[in-house]
């Protein structure tokens, strides 16, 4: 084999393997989501016209979120407006912990995911946007950025929902 075809080779292979990366990533991965009203463990995406109020969350190099600690009522829509005021991207992703640890783990091997589910939201620095989220359950729902590190750096957060 002459230098011109391994090299043609060893392009094709890691072609191959960005894309196969890429799609696994681009798609539904381990744990899957929901879309639309599905109803989920921590509730379903809302109806902004629902929305109870508006609670601002900001999300900061420091690695945390302000609030950090939410108090929602069963039932009640919110609409979360998320800022970025840090200098590198963040996100934040609505889950059971369970869920939140099972996606970081994801994240880990493809850290540029790209998230089109109605409880996450990626932000570049200075971006803001939102979250319609209705809470069907009491209990408490977590909040974390799963960008690779900042979960551990604790960028993390909780929401009670209480009863009725």
């Amino acid at each position: 084999m002459n230098q011109t075809h391994r090299s043609l080779c060893q392009f094709c292979v890691i072609t191959a393997l960005a894309l196969s990366g890429a799609a696994l990533a681009a798609g539904n991965h381990a744990g899957g989501h929901s879309h639309g009203d599905d109803e989920t463990a921590i509730g379903k995406p809302g109806v902004v016209a629902k929305a109870a109020r508006t609670i601002t969350v900001t999300m900061s190099d420091n690695m945390h979120y302000t609030p950090s600690n939410i108090q929602v009522k069963q039932g009640e829509t919110v609409r979360f407006i998320v800022k970025n005021a840090g200098q590198i991207k963040h996100e934040l992703s609505l889950g059971t912990q369970k869920e939140l640890l099972e996606h970081l783990e994801q994240m880990k091997k493809f850290p540029d995911m790209e998230h089109d589910e109605p409880s996450k939201i990626t932000l570049a620095p200075g971006k803001q946007g939102e979250i319609i989220w209705q809470f069907t359950k009491s209990g408490t729902v977590n909040f974390a950025c799963l960008m690779p590190g900042h979960y551990e750096a604790g960028m993390k957060g909780t929401i009670k929902v209480g009863r009725k």
